[in-house]
């Protein structure tokens, strides 16, 4: 229990470098059956080794006062068994590991297919999902296979060793007692001792091998806990009177850790004042996440400067950061717990009802909620299925609001919503986003307007910055973008209207 939860905590505080990397079936994996085999090894293998050296030092002592010839011949086994063990040993560990990364890979697929079940119905792809499903479960299947045939290759063997070991004991007993080395009573006493010592002796090969599942489970269980925490703590700076939101780039890169020739973010520079609001647009892949996820810290960045106040950004503790930061994610992702909860997750105090409403409101979420028969203390399911997209969206934003911070972060915040709450939305936030620094990240213009600074990203690169008004008078991205989302906004229009 206590390695299944220190795991589950360190699991949490692993760095966000490590979560893009792993693949949730084989956490979930390590986390579970890993553990399970970890806890057989100390319940049944450990316990187990104890009572067989007992047996077998007990039993050695009786038969060496019998006789000290009889003691070393009933023990010439022991070493060719220790030594077979050891060779099954290394082969069932390979066997048992390879089953272990399958057993991984078959339930991220289990996993993944439900996540997506909706879009495998949508697409009636449910014949494509079995066969890809049962292409890894034969695989799984034939490593099993493979696993069998290693213990099912060891325990004729050991039967063998231990049966000739047995038959030689008795044999080699009744020469001594025919010679008048040992009595007839001695030789009895001898024989029952022999079956105490071989019980022992086959068991210690059985342990042996199965000991490899459990050092095969332990070393998959160190590999994430040797991982480095994400030292949250780490920071020799907090400011007493709290964080204004003025923030600085100067001329910062950033690559990630797998690929550290390749830069995501190249010599970014600018400069917003406390309170700003500053935009973020590019095609998909230019960089506007990740130069987002900079600030609380989620990455370090490779070079250049970020100050938060005149004050290094890396001087801050990141969990002191992340307090000061509200982020609205693009996709909104809700725990299967009651909305209320959903909505206080980031709060460490008691919150009142009617702060929890205020914010529902400034969402424009409050009216909804009210309307399920549980009201706020309704369950949103797995993922917050039993909510509409538009709802997810703007109870991340109530769980945003709610938090108060002092800088937002919203990545498109409003694309799950239809127009009339987008505008609902869109007022909320501009009442919010007062006073506070903003970072908005979008697709559509109509989102970013009133921005007092617009960063165009292409690539990494800052390529146009400016206003609207500055930025639309310029031959550039940004024009080009106007131009095609305005002639789209028009066809729609036309196309509503004729069908009016």
């Amino acid at each position: 229990k206590r390695l299944r939860d220190y795991l589950y905590d360190h699991i949490q505080r692993l760095t966000f470098s490590y979560h893009g990397q792993a693949k949730t079936g084989d956490l979930i994996q390590r986390a579970t059956s890993d553990v399970d085999a970890i806890r057989r090894f100390y319940a049944d293998q450990a316990i187990g080794m104890g009572r067989i050296l007992s047996m077998f030092i007990v039993n050695f002592i009786a038969i060496w006062l019998i006789n000290w010839h009889l003691a070393l011949a009933s023990v010439v086994i022991v070493p060719i068994t220790v030594v077979m063990s050891f060779l099954f040993f290394r082969r069932v560990s390979q066997a048992y590991e390879a089953y272990q990364e399958q057993d991984a890979v078959l339930s991220s697929r289990l996993q993944e297919n439900l996540t997506g079940v909706r879009v495998v119905k949508a697409f009636s792809r449910q014949t494509y999902e079995k066969e890809k499903f049962e292409t890894e479960n034969w695989k799984k299947f034939q490593r099993g296979k493979q696993l069998l045939l290693m213990h099912s290759l060891y325990w004729p063997a050991s039967d063998v060793l231990t049966g000739g070991q047995m038959l030689a004991g008795f044999t080699f007993g009744a020469v001594l007692a025919i010679r008048g080395n040992i009595t007839l009573g001695s030789y009895m006493a001898y024989a029952g001792l022999l079956l105490g010592i071989l019980w022992p002796i086959r068991n210690l090969g059985r342990l042996i091998v199965q000991m490899s599942t459990g050092m095969v489970s332990y070393n998959r269980v160190r590999q994430i806990v040797i991982e480095p925490r994400e030292p949250l703590d780490q920071g020799d700076y907090i400011p007493g009177a709290g964080t204004n939101g003025h923030i600085c780039f100067e001329n910062v890169s950033f690559a990630y850790e797998d690929a550290p020739d390749i830069p995501v973010l190249k010599n970014i520079t600018f400069e917003c004042q406390a309170g700003d609001v500053v935009a973020l647009l590019g095609s998909t892949g230019s960089g506007k996440t990740t130069l987002a996820n900079l600030l609380p810290r989620f990455y370090e960045y490779t070079s250049g400067s970020i100050t938060l106040d005149g004050v290094e950004l890396n001087r801050y503790p990141r969990k002191y950061l992340r307090r000061q930061i509200g982020i609205v994610e693009q996709e909104p992702f809700l725990f299967s717990r009651t909305i209320r909860e959903n909505i206080i997750y980031g709060i460490e105090r008691e919150v009142a009802d009617a702060e929890i409403e205020a914010a529902a409101q400034a969402a424009a979420v409050h009216d909804s909620i009210i309307s399920f028969p549980d009201g706020y203390d309704t369950l949103v399911g797995e993922k917050g299925v039993t909510l509409s997209g538009g709802q997810k969206q703007r109870v991340a934003i109530a769980r945003t609001i709610i938090k108060n911070p002092r800088i937002l972060i919203l990545d498109d915040a409003t694309s799950s919503v239809d127009l009339e709450t987008e505008g609902e939305i869109r007022q909320a936030m501009e009442n919010l986003m007062e006073n506070r620094t903003t970072f908005i990240i979008a697709h559509r213009i109509q989102s970013v307007m009133k921005a007092n600074l617009i960063l165009v990203l292409d690539q990494g690169n800052i390529v146009q910055m400016g206003t609207h008004d500055e930025l639309i008078r310029q031959d550039g991205i940004y024009r080009q973008i106007f131009d095609i989302q305005t002639k789209i906004d028009e066809s729609l229009e036309k196309e509503l209207a004729s069908a009016a």
